[in-house]
């Protein structure tokens, strides 16, 4: 390994203003509040649409989360007025609830295009889709979409 030159300075770091700096701060505070919910209602769409039913056992299995944290996140699921759930027959998505897990379905499979549009392979873009869905702004995720289209991409539908 080559030693950097006795004369190499750090380059300078260009801080932006503090009310802007808080706020990126802030929203990826928010993305990562939201992630949470946001699993939980596509995983719920996902064991619904095929096995007809969401248990609160699975749901912890898939998440690798224990039985006590998935009955604790989705009773913040149902205060949020995303799903509702019988007693002895699962957790159900409310309308709201389909609705997220819908737009979260797209923002992953748009995130994996771009992903396997610039050669991740498929099960790392997958992986890799899980965090940044999340994080991604609206405006971010419009860009990748018209990249998609520009370059032969397949963007999701929507």
């Amino acid at each position: 390994m080559t030693a950097a030159p006795a004369t190499a300075r750090p380059l300078p770091v260009e801080m932006p203003e503090e009310p802007t700096q808080a706020l990126r701060f802030g929203k990826a505070r928010t993305a990562q509040s939201s992630a949470l919910l946001e699993d939980y209602v596509e995983l719920i769409a996902d064991l619904l649409a095929a096995h007809g039913e969401a248990r609160a056992t699975e749901v912890a299995k898939r998440l690798g989360v224990t039985h006590p944290t998935a009955v604790k996140s989705i009773a913040r699921l149902k205060r949020e007025g995303l799903v509702t759930s019988r007693p002895y027959r699962g957790v159900f998505l409310t309308e709201a609830g389909q609705a997220l897990a819908a737009r979260v379905r797209v923002r992953h499979r748009l995130m994996v295009a771009l992903l396997r549009a610039v050669g991740v392979p498929a099960e790392a873009a997958e992986a890799d889709a899980e965090g940044m869905e999340h994080h991604a702004s609206d405006a971010t995720l419009e860009a990748f979409a018209r990249f998609l289209e520009r370059t032969g991409g397949r963007p999701p539908r929507r």
